[in-house]
């Protein structure tokens, strides 16, 4: 059988990586609500591994903001603060501007290949108003520019705010819409063609238009 090449590859993650993702994206997805108490035996079974990887896993996502630990307490899921919102997305808006730029040197055939048909499944999971789906794989879009850019540190930093914004999305309820998908077309042709200037122009209007939803 042919094999799809239009999929993002999969990584070995180790014990500690795995229960970081999937607790964390309880978090933002409102499984593990604000305020709730999480016990690490609890989570260790549910997720099948030992309670060591989860104890590390929590004092990463203490940093990051996401839970709160109180030694010998208890430990709990942040509240979620609307107005974070507008302190989050200027500087995402720009890193993912500066990426976007970075990327364009190392663009393929096979990448803008690759987000086209994320932009269409995109569309697709919109119109459908399959809102949950068109976050998760808007999200995707956004991470293959960055991956493109081959900087690691803006890699970082992204990935801390792209979690906390996808956190507000959720919660608040954010519905993307046609024009999201308009802007990934333009951006997407704005790389091929290498014009920054407008590249950048746009692509911080595509962040930065939700803003005044919250």
């Amino acid at each position: 059988m042919p094999i799809p090449t239009d999929h993002l590859k999969p990584i070995r993650l180790s014990a500690k990586e795995n229960a970081f993702n999937q607790i964390q994206q309880w978090i933002i997805d409102g499984t593990l609500l604000p305020g709730e108490k999480l016990n690490d035996t609890e989570l260790a079974q549910a997720l099948g591994v030992s309670r060591t990887p989860v104890r590390e896993s929590l004092q990463l996502l203490e940093a990051q903001g996401f839970v709160e630990m109180f030694p010998g307490k208890a430990t709990q899921v942040t509240e979620i603060e609307k107005d974070a919102i507008k302190d989050l997305l200027p500087p995402l808006a720009a890193l993912q501007s500066l990426s976007a730029e970075l990327a364009i040197m190392h663009l393929t055939d096979e990448i803008l290949q690759l987000l086209t048909k994320t932009n269409e499944r995109f569309a697709e999971a919109i119109r459908s108003e399959n809102y949950y789906a068109g976050l998760k794989i808007d999200e995707q879009f956004h991470k293959i520019i960055v991956n493109t850019a081959k900087n690691s540190y803006i890699d970082g930093l992204l990935d801390s705010l792209q979690a906390h914004v996808r956190r507000q999305y959720f919660h608040n309820s954010i519905v993307l819409t046609e024009k999201s998908i308009e802007d990934h077309w333009k951006i997407i042709e704005l790389m091929k063609n290498g014009h920054t200037a407008e590249l950048a122009k746009v692509m911080k209007e595509n962040w930065l238009r939700n803003i005044h939803k919250f």
